[in-house]
């Protein structure tokens, strides 16, 4: 990535401490980056951290006119950026005080879990969804292009970070030599942490107005049981990682069905997941292409914290 010129307004990073807020740090390289949250990352420069909890009251002299992108659940920066924003307009400052570009992460469990039986699921759903239109409102009375982002399945590490979606999955094959997996399982689109950061800083190099939320995945369209598969020969290759050793066990969809129903009345949330094994949940725009990279093959390295 090129190096932004050293006048341009900072760019603001919330979320900082996740894989991909940690890939993100390492991929601006020369922008003027300053990190805003609750604790400064560690190894991170003090003098480039902004001590700010988003679900407090926005800090006095908070600055916010550079751009401002987010890896912090959306449901808090919603709100705290909509205040924010309402008191820069009624303050009458010029233009250069109010935020150049938004671009904020969502997810794709909007679309994936809209119709998920499980109040948990339900209230994701509707929570994401409001912080969605609450920030675009906020940020079209204000003019200041906003892009939401809604990534798909995301893995990986970076910066000491982990993801808590592939590495359980990983963790749960090194525990057991045999993974029962329905015959026909359905597709999936993984992205990882660092292919999202790259796309967040394209994303705000290309500021569009009124643009539609994102809906983002990975290269590649697999389906469960190839991921599966894929992330047991990537630890087949890594010694001593037992993950290696598992076994996909293939199940007639009834037989798969009557195995994960004893979670039902305990962990419904946990069965709908189970079941959702065997739907589509891909067709996402690809990470290269905004990137305009060629594809990359799934699993991207790191695939945990090193």
């Amino acid at each position: 990535m090129s190096s932004a010129p050293q006048h341009r307004p900072p760019i603001l990073l919330f979320g900082a401490s996740t894989p991909s807020g940690a890939a993100f740090r390492e991929l601006a390289g020369d922008h003027n980056l300053i990190v805003l949250g609750r604790r400064c990352p560690p190894g991170w420069q003090p003098q480039r951290f902004i001590a700010c909890d988003l679900s407090g009251a926005p800090a006095p002299g908070l600055p916010l006119g550079g751009r401002i992108v987010s890896f912090a659940p959306l449901w808090h920066l919603a709100p705290f950026l909509a205040d924010r924003l309402r008191m820069l307009q009624q303050s009458g400052l010029q233009r250069e005080a109010f935020p150049e570009a938004v671009v904020a992460c969502s997810s794709s469990s909007v679309l994936t879990k809209r119709f998920a039986a499980n109040r948990a699921d339900q209230a994701l759903v509707k929570r994401l969804l409001e912080a969605e239109r609450l920030l675009s409102e906020a940020c079209r009375n204000a003019a200041v292009p906003c892009r939401i982002v809604r990534p798909t399945l995301i893995y990986g590490a970076a910066g000491g970070y982990g993801d808590r979606n592939l590495s359980v999955l990983r963790r749960l094959m090194g525990r057991l030599p045999l993974l029962p997996v329905p015959a026909h399982s359905g597709l999936r689109q993984p992205i990882h942490a660092r292919q999202l950061a790259a796309v967040a800083l394209r994303l705000l190099d290309q500021p569009e107005p009124g643009a539609a939320p994102l809906d983002l995945g990975g290269d590649e369209i697999l389906s469960y049981r190839a991921m599966l598969e894929r992330l047991r020969q990537s630890a087949a290759r890594e010694p001593g990682d037992p993950a290696g050793r598992c076994r996909l066990l293939s199940l007639p969809a009834p037989l798969f069905h009557l195995l994960a129903a004893p979670l039902l009345p305990f962990r419904p949330k946990l069965f709908e997941a189970v079941l959702r094994i065997e739907a589509d949940l891909a067709g996402f725009i690809p990470a290269h292409t905004l990137l305009q990279e060629p594809p990359q093959r799934f699993p991207l390295e790191p695939l945990a914290p090193r």
